[in-house]
């Protein structure tokens, strides 16, 4: 049969990405207490295209895909992304993985015990060299209390429910709980699935005398990233969904610490 996608285009550019994308699969992800979770993850797949060729074979996406099966992981996505590379014959291959991680909390006063789900994220990519590039990332939901609020108020302070998403490139492995445990510590209070009243008097009174503006979450995880000689680059970035504005409050820091 005729291969269309291997024929030539004479228009002469190439394109940085195309593949697939939002592919439902299940995967493994280590478990810092259970050793492996089982999970669902949005999957983007791509490879970068030639000027010269058509277009590339979007089946051997699936393909690649239902080679691995339930084994998709972070400790062989280098071996994917090369095979990516080898079933597309492309130079550079591209994989990104969003999904769900669900941890056991216990609420601070009851001990009642709840599942927090956090969004984590892969992306991870390899060139021509066959360097592989990956980044690790989650975001992670924290209360805040305004310092100004409660400065300039009589009684009581506004708070509001923050998103906090961190991005990681590292030189050795980082569980996904250290990165979650570092930020949930940075704001006014965290945040639990569960809460009988007694756990309740005590996350208002936690956040009531730890006011944290945006800027200080932001600063507070940069202060601990940065002492972690595992990890080489990252961004931070916090969002505050207020509770009496009509907008958010942002904040974002990057730093580099490659050579």
């Amino acid at each position: 049969m005729v291969d269309v996608q291997n024929q030539i285009d004479i228009r002469n550019i190439a394109i940085n990405k195309v593949g697939i994308k939002k592919i439902k699969y299940p995967i493994s992800v280590l478990d810092r207490q259970n050793k492996i979770q089982h999970t669902v993850a949005d999957i983007n797949m791509s490879v970068s295209l030639p000027k010269q060729f058509k277009g590339t074979h979007m089946s051997r996406f699936i393909e690649v895909i239902n080679k691995y099966k339930r084994e998709i992981k972070i400790e062989n996505i280098d071996e994917i992304l090369n095979y990516i590379k080898v079933k597309l014959n492309a130079q550079e291959a591209h994989l990104e993985m969003s999904f769900p991680y669900f941890i056991e909390k216990s609420a601070p006063v009851s001990g009642e015990k709840g599942l927090m789900d956090y969004i984590c994220r892969i992306h991870a990519k390899v060139n021509g060299k066959n360097e592989t590039d990956l980044i690790l990332g989650v975001s992670i939901p924290i209360t805040t209390l305004c310092p100004c609020s409660k400065e300039i108020s009589k009684f009581g302070a506004h708070n509001q429910r923050s998103e906090v998403t961190i991005l990681v490139r590292m030189t050795e492995f980082v569980w996904l709980e250290e990165l979650i445990s570092l930020v949930e510590s940075s704001g006014s209070c965290e945040i639990y699935s569960l809460l009988k009243r007694e756990d309740e008097k005590y996350v208002t009174e936690q956040a009531y005398e730890n006011p944290v503006f945006v800027e200080d979450v932001v600063r507070e995880v940069t202060e601990k990233l940065s002492l972690d000689k595992r990890i080489i680059w990252f961004t931070v970035e916090s969002e505050n969904f207020e509770s009496i504005h009509n907008h958010n409050a942002y904040a974002f820091i990057e730093r580099d610490f490659r050579d």
